[in-house]
């Protein structure tokens, strides 16, 4: 009789879930002992009634190697451990469900998890595989801001889309003479900013590990200005900050979802500008989930399906409790306990930063 494995996608959706998924299920294929299943929406194919588990062969994964989001959906509100019940009186209160969920999963006889998703999904791996689960990590976020990786899938495309976006403001600000701002995803890592700033030759670059000066970044514009160039293009994190700030946000009003929402730090940034005594024209353009949506770049296809045929060595050897990861340019693996370990802020020694600097790029500090 095969092993059952059961997959599932947590968090924000990124391009190249599916590139996983059929990886994984590729490669179960080619051992051929195990048979692969889907949990829909991550541990909430597991707590509902009915379960929604759906199985994963050939024909479900045929070229979903180059679509964007995943094909068993996903979510970032359903933690089982802290999951939301709603009570009579209409509140909310948060239970632990993560029994019912080992509970299912010895009822459909599973013999392992793999779970793809970033720093919060990993931790709920963590904290099942301390309670006995079979579970192994894939990282995913297009922050790329886990530390225990090199790369994680997913911030490849997303550079992509925000230095598309930064090419198309350049030709539009140069032909009105106006400051473009882009405003782009990062909460509290810049990392899409700056390579987006580096890759499409912006003049400043906002970032949440480098609070600015608004009369720094006026200062940096106006030099522009006066040598000649009647434009220029600005690109911030949605987690950037002024100096003695704080971020922009507003509190979620999505049950379940305990994050912040971020965005509308450009439109922020353009109002500080004017009252800083900068009078030239100001644009603001927010990227937002599009960043998040698309074909994958092949270098993220590529990554996403090393990953995969990882995680399932990782199953298929019973080394649970790790997460696949690429170190020095190698596929590898790390504990799950590591790779939440740390926060991959940008280094402000990293030579990106540097890199920028030397050519002119003002961080606002």
């Amino acid at each position: 009789m095969k092993k059952k494995l059961l997959i599932m996608t947590g968090g924000g959706d990124c391009p190249g879930l599916n590139a996983v998924i059929r990886a994984v299920v590729k490669s179960a294929q080619y051992d051929g002992n195990w048979e692969v299943y889907g949990s829909i929406e991550a541990y909430n194919g597991l707590m509902t009634n009915p379960i929604r588990v759906a199985r994963l062969g050939s024909t479900e994964v045929a070229g979903i190697h180059y679509r964007g989001g995943t094909i068993i959906g996903t979510t970032n509100k359903g933690d089982p451990f802290q999951f939301p019940v709603k009570q009579e009186d209409g509140s909310y209160v948060k239970v632990d469900r993560s029994d019912e969920v080992i509970r299912q999963l010895k009822k459909l006889e599973i013999d392992a998890v793999i779970s793809i998703g970033g720093d919060g999904s990993q931790q709920i791996s963590q904290q099942f595989f301390e309670k006995g689960v079979p579970i192994v990590g894939v990282p995913k976020t297009i922050d790329n801001d886990l530390s225990a990786t090199d790369r994680t899938f997913g911030f490849q495309t997303a550079v992509e889309i925000a230095t598309d976006a930064v090419d198309k403001l350049v030709t539009t600000a140069a032909s009105h003479n106006r400051v473009m701002i882009l405003e782009v995803m990062g909460r509290s890592a810049g990392w899409i900013a700056l390579h987006a700033a580096m890759a499409g030759g912006a003049e400043v670059c906002l970032i949440p590990e480098i609070p600015y000066d608004i009369q720094k970044v006026v200062e940096r514009l106006e030099r522009r200005y006066k040598a000649g160039k009647g434009f220029a293009n600005i690109v911030i994190s949605e987690g950037a900050r002024p100096k003695g700030g704080s971020i922009v946000s507003r509190k979620s009003r999505e049950v379940g979802y305990e994050n912040a929402r971020l965005g509308g730090v450009g439109y922020q940034l353009a109002e500080e500008l004017a009252e800083a005594g900068f009078h030239e024209a100001v644009r603001v353009n927010v990227l937002g989930h599009l960043q998040r949506g698309g074909v994958p770049t092949a270098f993220d296809r590529i990554l996403a399906t090393q990953f995969g045929v990882r995680a399932f060595e990782l199953v298929r050897d019973k080394q649970f409790g790790r997460m696949a990861a690429v170190r020095n340019g190698k596929i590898s693996d790390v504990t799950l306990k590591e790779a939440t370990a740390a926060y991959n802020f940008v280094d402000l020694d990293n030579f990106l930063v540097r890199s920028a600097r030397a050519v002119g790029i003002s961080f606002g500090d």
